[in-house]
């Protein structure tokens, strides 16, 4: 039974040999070990083994290096022409041109429009409530609640009229503000055809612009075609 087992041992130890030899010789530095067959031998019984039970050889294996890719560094795609860029600055246009010009008129002339009926209108809640509290020592219990109700009505109404007035005042504004990005955007697409630019953004702060990046400030030669394309209309 144990020259049985001793047998079996030792197929199983040979079987297992080549694996261990290939992971020691990818070790590089590392100590070789002793040589398998001289280990195998020594813990061989003496008793010849049976040709069948004799394990076959296995075939050596060859480990090939993979293959090197050349690297790809950025510089390889970087373009050799420089590239226009242009930016427009939003508050020189509004100021500058005609249209924004105009368009500031506009809103302020309706600003003060609204302002001053707000300002009539409190007045006239200040004498009303000036007369009510000077009335009020001659007034009875049931005669000062109805004042004060008929007040309240008209403080409520004067608060719907402030509302109504602040929400024209920005209707207005975002009109204005359509307006002028329209004619913004066309003659920023004019003005880059005419010029050779990739592409026209509103001016901001850049973080990173490449080395063949110019960026361009526009915004003078876009205020100059908004006032000739008004100029036309007129």
């Amino acid at each position: 039974m144990k020259s049985v087992y001793k047998k079996l041992l030792t197929l199983l130890l040979v079987c297992a040999l080549p694996t261990v030899a290939i992971a020691q010789s990818t070790t590089g530095d590392q100590k070789a070990s002793p040589p398998a067959p001289q280990a195998v031998t020594e813990a061989t019984p003496k008793t010849a083994a049976s040709p069948s039970t004799k394990p076959a050889e296995q075939p050596a294996l060859t480990v090939t290096a993979p293959a090197v890719t050349p690297q790809i560094t950025p510089e390889a795609f970087k373009p050799q022409t420089a590239i226009l860029i242009g930016y427009v600055d939003l508050i020189r246009v509004s100021t500058e041109s005609e249209t924004g010009k105009a368009g500031q008129a506009k809103l302020t002339e309706k600003k003060d429009k609204l302002q001053n009926q707000i300002e009539s209108k409190r007045k006239q809640l200040d004498k009303q409530r000036a007369a009510i509290e000077a009335k009020l020592p001659t007034l009875t219990q049931q005669q000062r609640e109805s004042k004060a109700k008929e007040f309240q009505k008209k403080v409520a109404e004067y608060q719907k009229f402030v509302q109504k007035a602040d929400n024209e005042l920005q209707e207005l504004q975002q009109e204005l503000s359509r307006t002028l990005f329209e004619k913004i955007e066309q003659a920023a697409a004019e003005y880059a055809k005419s010029n050779g630019l990739t592409l026209v953004t509103v001016k901001r702060d850049l973080v990173y612009l490449a080395g063949n990046v110019v960026p361009l400030d526009v915004t003078e030669g876009v205020v100059k075609l908004i006032n000739e394309k008004g100029r036309q209309k007129k």
